[in-house]
This record gives structure tokens, C-alpha cells and sequence, in this order.
């Protein structure tokens, strides 16, 4: 399974995420941890990371692209990976099909949390007023704010993704609004439907199934032979001992009617010499 998440911030995607590597065992790909663990490897790319992320400004994303085509070839990858947070522009998400048209991954679905954004900032003020109530403090990013910046950072760069992969039939809608079981099990629900998520039969699972297909007619169709032929075995026998009868019958007449013919030749034959004479 390979999908990509969309959504506006606190839609749940991250709640979401883990909640499908857990159910279907496949890997969270979070664009941030991936640069640090390159720049910790001293990968190639990691090290060219490392210079842009010392300078102050963002990576390129080519630098992004080269660190995702690089975790993609690690063998955890087997059963499937999940975007969150990439691609956020549409310039890299043609990047992204590229890199993955090369590596000859197919790409299932892009699931979109579609939110109401008046709800999502009234919950955050909600909360930041009962946290400030409790006497706890508030984390900077975590205001109404902040949360509006990031909103309209979304709509400006992220949210023509919606349109893009509509066109390439990749998206999948769902309504992020819902309670987070009943988002979890329509995102399950919709996978499904498209064929993501259905197990694949292993070769030992295949080979065990065809020999029981196999097995189960052979055991039914000699006991059936074998009730007919007892049947049919009366039937047979007493057609066999008629036919020697019938025979015999047959062979009796034609040679009667052939003897009689054959006297009323020859009288005919001497009454014939006879009137001559």
C-alpha cells in the first residue's frame, strides 16, 4: 500500500498515519526525520542537506526528492510506505511521480481529510483557553494565530493538490470533521473498495488451496462411477443374455425363407426341361 495524506493542519493526519502503520505494517514517511537521519548517515545527499539546513534556508526540493528516492530503496519499504507532509506544492508532487515512474512503484491513492476550517480554529481556541484556565502553558505554535498562518499557507501552496491528483484519479475524499474512529474506519472503508489494502495470497497459501480444489473432486467422481456402473450392471447382463437368443432368431428366419426360395426355383427349373422335352 502507497499512499500520500492531505489535509489542512489539524485535520488529524498524523493521528490517522499511525493509525494505518500499525493496522497495515507499512512505513510512516515524515520529510523532516528523513533529513536528519540523511545528515546523521553522512549520505551524499544528506551532506548537501546539511549545508543548506547551516545556511538558514529551505531545501530545495530536489534535495527532498533525492532523500525520499533514497529511503524508498531501503528493504522496509516492502509492504508500502505513507506520505504525510509531502508533497505540499504541485511542482513537487510532478517530481514525485517521476521518481516514482522510475523506480516502477505505483502509487494507490491520496487521501484527502477535508475539514471545516471556522471548526478547526475554534477548537484550538477552545483548548488554548482551557489550558490557559488550568494554569498550563500553551505551546507558541499551538494558537489561533498560528494556526491561521498556516492555513492560508495551505490554501496558497497545498491545496491545488486537491485538484491535481482529482485529475489524475488518485483522490479519495473523506470527511475529516467525523470522530476519529469513524475516520478511521472510512479511510479503511474506501481502501478497501480500490483494492489497496486486499492481502495477497502466498505461494504456499496458493499451492495448499489448489491442491484441496483438486483433491475434492477426485474423491466424488469414482464413487459416483461406481454407483452407475452398478446400476447399469443388471441391465447389462440381461441385454447380454438376450442378445445370443435374438441372434439365433435372426439367423433362423433368413435361412427358412432362402430354403424355400431355393425349392421354388429348382421346381421351376424341372417343370421348365420337362415342357421343353
Amino acid at each position: 500500500m502507497r499512499l500520500i495524506l492531505l489535509g489542512p493542519p489539524g485535520a488529524g493526519k498524523g493521528t490517522q498515519a499511525q493509525r494505518l502503520v500499525h493496522k497495515h505494517g507499512i512505513v510512516q514517511l515524515s520529510t523532516g526525520e528523513m533529513l536528519r537521519a540523511a545528515v546523521a548517515a553522512g549520505t551524499p545527499i544528506g551532506l548537501q542537506a546539511k549545508e543548506v539546513m547551516a545556511s538558514g534556508a529551505l531545501v530545495p526540493d530536489e534535495v527532498v526528492i533525492g532523500i525520499i528516492s533514497d529511503r524508498l530503496d531501503q528493504p522496509d519499504m516492502k509492504n508500502g510506505f505513507i506520505l504525510d507532509g509531502f508533497p505540499r506544492t504541485v511542482p513537487q508532487a510532478a517530481a514525485l511521480d517521476e521518481l516514482l515512474k522510475k523506480k516502477h512503484i505505483k502509487l494507490d491513492a491520496v487521501v484527502e481529510l477535508r475539514v471545516n476550517e471556522s471548526a478547526l480554529l475554534n477548537r484550538v481556541e477552545t483548548r488554548v483557553a482551557e489550558m490557559r484556565a488550568r494554569g498550563e502553558e500553551v505551546r507558541i505554535d499551538d494558537t489561533p494565530e498560528v494556526l491561521s498562518k498556516r492555513l492560508a499557507s495551505y490554501r496558497t501552496l497545498t491545496e491545488p493538490l486537491i485538484h491535481y491528483y482529482s485529475e489524475r484519479r488518485k483522490l479519495l475524499t473523506v470527511d475529516g470533521m467525523m470522530t476519529i474512529e469513524h475516520v478511521t474506519r472510512e479511510i479503511n472503508r474506501i481502501l478497501s473498495a480500490i483494492g489497496a489494502t486486499e492481502p495477497k495470497a502466498t505461494p504456499k497459501a496458493a499451492a495448499t488451496a489448489g491442491a484441496r480444489k483438486a483433491a475434492k473432486p477426485a474423491g466424488k467422481k469414482p464413487a459416483k462411477t461406481a454407483k452407475k456402473a452398478a446400476k447399469a450392471a443388471p441391465k447389462a447382463r440381461k441385454a447380454a443374455s438376450k442378445t445370443p437368443k435374438r441372434a439365433a432368431k435372426k439367423a433362423k428366419k433368413p435361412a427358412k425363407k432362402m430354403s424355400k426360395k431355393t425349392a421354388k426355383k429348382a421346381v421351376k427349373k424341372v417343370t421348365k426341361k420337362r415342357a421343353k422335352r
